[in-house]
């Protein structure tokens, strides 16, 4: 890709249309707005993956010009807490994320008005979670499953079905919903209020933000194709917006699972607001304005054809460690055969799987397993690494490329033996480990305590920070410390679904 740090996307056009849309829907309703927001509103790495130049924290920047205006709800599924749903990205829960996102939020200047944690049954991890925010202040409903939901309107539109579930109290004329990820319940709880506004007599809105699918982007767009690839679990898929097309007789995209519940959606909202929709279609609920950023479209699409296949390897290797099942992995390969996309066009693998071949015809393995690492540079150059009785791959990688962005010579040790030998002593002898060679995480820690005395390893720590966005790729799952490790780099890792050793538990 030549330069892997090209500029596609203009964030403050982008700001700017995208504030003008919500005030103009707002403005649409005297009263107050209710304002689903879908995908991440902060650290949304997948968008600033696939459009390049998007800050990841720009829905926070849009919510800091309007806070004013806004109170903001956070919704969690009861099941994501029971279940331990883990945030690929942060390697966090849910419920974890959830406190995370409250802490955030008031880093930014926002307090979250509170919290609903939806579809709840006395769960005891949810109910667990529910006090654990009550004694810090925070307030906190529970929202039941809507009874004759989804096909019974007069039920779902009763005392006996949104009216079960407690008014959420805001004061300001926008309430943001939100949640840590999709299934949240950020829909029900928006129609909830709305039946409670109603019945008080404030004539309250719905709408939408949602980043992706960008609705006036072609269907077969690779940015649309990469958020059905980050979504293939949902099984989401692309869609013509045929309730758009039939009104407006203007083709523009959607997703199947909004496609499929516009008219229940409708139907709802006719029956709490006692009036026709002015929505002809769940695009019109929209108020993305995410293509009046794209500056460069070439760069988009190439960006989001690697984060298809960034994707891919997540399933794989999901399917490997038995969290997907085999027809997730078929359809994640087929949409890999809908853009043409292949492994090897990621420019790092490769060279990592060379590195591996390499590892084995020097024999310079561990415990009879080859591993190879690479990573591309801000400049396009590819460095390597391949593990050893002393390093993980990953471990050596890192070093290898602080050492080439300090222009020192590949040959120099950066970490002295004595320190290496303090830590295998401690790992094996003391604390019984099986794996005595450094992970990623190890290695940071025995580079910065270098640092103190070897001016060299001082400026390969140094240039650590400007392997943040790189490409990386392992020949082989990586254990929990290089991980870790790679997350704090802050790299986009990918990996092939294989093993480090024959061993079942990975806890290193």
């Amino acid at each position: 890709m030549g330069n892997v740090h090209r500029i596609g996307f203009d964030n403050d056009k982008y700001l700017r249309k995208q504030t003008a849309s919500i005030l103009e829907r707002v403005n649409r309703f005297n009263d107050k707005l209710y304002l689903e927001f879908g995908g991440k509103i902060l650290y949304d790495f997948h968008a600033a993956r696939v459009l390049p130049g998007f800050d990841p924290n720009v829905k926070m920047r849009l919510l800091q010009q309007l806070k004013d205006q806004t109170d903001v709800i956070l919704c969690i599924h009861a099941g994501d807490i029971e279940r331990k749903k883990i945030r690929a990205d942060f390697g966090i829960s849910y419920d974890a994320d959830a406190l995370k996102t409250i802490d955030d939020f008031r880093e930014w200047g926002i307090d979250v008005t509170a919290v609903v944690i939806t579809r709840y049954q006395d769960q005891p991890p949810a109910r667990a979670f529910k006090n654990k925010l009550e004694m810090r202040g925070i307030k906190v409903y529970v929202h039941y499953s809507t009874k004759g939901y989804p096909t019974d309107v007069d039920l779902i539109v009763s005392d006996e079905g949104y009216g079960v579930n407690e008014y959420i109290e805001t004061t300001k004329p926008i309430v943001v919903v939100t949640g840590p990820g999709p299934g949240s319940g950020k829909l029900a709880t928006c129609l909830c209020n709305l039946y409670h506004e109603y019945k008080r007599g404030v004539k309250a809105g719905y709408a939408k933000f949602e980043t992706f699918p960008i609705w006036d982007l072609p269907i077969n767009h690779k940015v649309n194709v990469a958020y059905e690839a980050a979504t293939v679990d949902l099984k989401d898929e692309v869609l013509i917006d045929t309730h758009h097309l039939e009104a407006y007789n203007v083709e523009v995209v959607n997703y199947n699972r909004d496609i499929e519940a516009f008219h229940l959606l409708k139907r709802i909202l006719e029956k709490i607001t006692g009036s026709e929709s002015m929505y002809q279609s769940p695009t019109d609920m929209g108020v993305n304005r995410a293509s009046s950023g794209i500056v460069d479209d070439s760069i988009i699409t190439e960006a989001s054809h690697q984060e298809i296949i960034r994707r891919y390897f997540r399933c794989a290797v999901e399917y490997a460690t038995g969290l997907v099942d085999k027809d997730t992995l078929r359809q994640m390969e087929k949409i890999m055969e809908k853009v043409g996309a292949g492994e090897e066009d990621r420019n790092v693998v490769l060279p990592a799987r060379e590195a591996a071949s390499d590892a084995e015809k020097c024999g310079k393995g561990n415990a009879g397993f080859y591993c190879g690492a690479a990573l591309e540079l801000p400049d396009g150059t590819i460095v390597t690494g391949k593990n050893s009785p002393l390093l993980h791959a990953a471990s050596s990688l890192i070093l290898n490329a602080t050492k080439h962005l300090a222009g020192l010579p590949d040959s120099m040790y950066l970490l002295p033996e004595n320190i290496i030998d303090s830590v295998t002593l401690l790992k094996k002898n003391i604390l019984n480990g099986k794996m005595t060679s450094l992970d990623v995480d190890e290695t940071l820690i025995v580079l910065s305590i270098s640092a103190l005395t070897n001016p060299a390893a001082q400026m390969a720590l140094e240039n650590l920070k400007k392997l943040r966005d790189c490409e990386v790729h392992l020949t082989h799952i990586p254990t929990p410390g290089d991980e870790a490790g790679l997350r704090k780099l802050q790299v986009n890792l990918t990996c092939d679904p294989n093993y480090s050793s024959k061993s079942l538990f990975m806890g290193g």
